[in-house]
């Protein structure tokens, strides 16, 4: 089934803002089986908006349209949609009814121009937005079946998800239940998970179309399974081998899975032993502590951060006399650090990172850093240095994700000088 995306708004096209939710919607499609053939971008104007609903009709059996659906005079999908479709607006009575009672929950009266929100096109299917003011809709134009959902990130996702892959799905006459798995890993690089996974598809029957895929976003590597079986339990038994399979393979690498996160590791694995967690870093501008401290959960267990340009100020944070700007940086000293923070802040659990830069460091990817990390806990405190090459963004981001994939194996009571592939020697 041939399916496009169609994009609007003026900050869209002028790149004023990034246009995330094209990828996202993509990569949906594409992870239960679906294929983009078109993406398109249109900004703000009714001409052009006409113009592109009538051309990607002619073009896809689908159209997914993100976008301009919300109160303002710039908001045009209902509008452009009902004209192309050959009919007109008509007042969704249920829908302001949910509009006014989501603002009469607030306490504040609903403004006038948000009954816009409610016209649709006569005859389209309603589909729901259960967090937000903007509903989506399908309709008819020339033949294609046209989905319209809202700009906003979060609404247009649960939307995707809930409403318009299950209609696409259905659309297409896609056999069984997609079933997707996900690994998020740090330190084995896209070609060599790879070489380590070979063979992973072979191991489920054919009829299943398992496909094994991968999406690096520098530190980390997304590994996806994804397959099909004629209800869900088959599915899930299918699934779960070759789930075991590649945690078996990736080992230690693995940090989390489907929608788990690093971060999300670490605080759980605090949470479940009361621990406390302190954390001092310079270079990455508080970059660790910014991952940890605003996630739920995070109140229990984080105590404290401490943000430094060079080791002298880190050192006065943490009360650690004798070292100052000019202290040679070693792993014994991150740990030394380590403790000293730890005792300071009454935590269970301190993490420090430091890190050394080359001179004259700038994009210039011959260049690096040495990254020390210390930790300290109940048993004590261990040490690990490594060298990253790749310019200053390079060397922190991956400072980062090393020094939390640090405190997760320490956690977990995985070995913690297990190298990357990152490192350089």
């Amino acid at each position: 089934m041939r399916i496009e995306i169609l994009c609007t708004g003026d900050e869209i096209l002028t790149g004023k803002t990034i246009n995330t939710n094209y990828g996202h919607i993509a990569q949906r499609l594409l992870d239960v089986g679906l294929e983009p053939h078109w993406g398109t971008v249109v900004g703000d104007d009714r001409g052009a908006l006409l113009t592109a609903f009538r051309q990607a009709a002619q073009r896809a059996r689908a159209v997914i349209v993100n976008g301009g659906l919300g109160p303002t005079v710039d908001d045009l999908s209902q509008e452009i949609a009902a004209e192309a479709a050959g009919v007109t607006l008509v007042l969704h009575e249920p829908w302001l009814a949910r509009m006014e009672s989501f603002y009469a929950a607030r306490s504040r009266p609903m403004p006038p121009n948000n009954r816009k929100q409610a016209m649709l096109p006569e005859g389209a299917e309603f589909l729901d937005n259960p967090i937000g003011t903007a509903c989506g809709f399908a309709v008819t134009i020339d033949g294609a079946r046209f989905f319209f959902t809202p700009g906003v990130p979060r609404e247009m996702r649960r939307m995707l998800d809930e409403q318009v892959i299950p209609r696409l799905l259905a659309m297409g006459g896609a056999p069984g239940v997609p079933r997707l798995k996900r690994f998020h890993s740090f330190g084995i690089g896209e070609s060599r998970a790879d070489e380590l996974l070979k063979g992973i598809e072979a191991m489920a029957p054919p009829e299943a179309g398992v496909k094994l895929g991968f999406q690096a976003h520098y530190p980390q590597l997304e590994t996806k399974i994804a397959l099909r079986a004629r209800d869900a339990e088959t599915a899930e038994r299918i699934m779960a081998p070759l789930a075991e399979e590649v945690r078996r393979r990736l080992g230690n690498f693995i940090m989390a899975e489907d929608n788990a996160t690093l971060e999300t590791v670490v605080i759980d694995a605090l949470r479940a032993r009361g621990g406390r967690l302190a954390v001092a870093e310079t270079f990455t501008a508080g970059g660790i502590a910014g991952r940890i401290a605003h996630l739920p959960g995070a109140e229990a267990v984080f105590r404290r951060g401490v943000v430094a340009r060079d080791t002298g100020q880190l050192a006065d944070g943490c009360r650690l006399m004798g070292v100052s700007a000019d202290t040679p940086l070693t792993p014994a000293l991150a740990a030394e650090l380590a403790a000293t923070l730890r005792a300071d802040c009454a935590a269970t659990h301190a993490l420090v990172v430091l890190i050394d830069l080359d001179p004259g460091l700038g994009e210039d990817r011959s260049k690096g850093g040495a990254i020390l990390i210390g930790i300290a806990d109940d048993a004590g405190t261990v040490a690990r240095e490594a060298r990253l090459l790749g310019g200053r963004d390079w060397v922190r981001l991956g400072a980062q994700e090393l020094a939390l994939d640090c405190l997760r194996r320490r956690l977990l009571g995985l070995p913690t000088d297990e190298r990357v592939d990152f490192e350089r020697r």
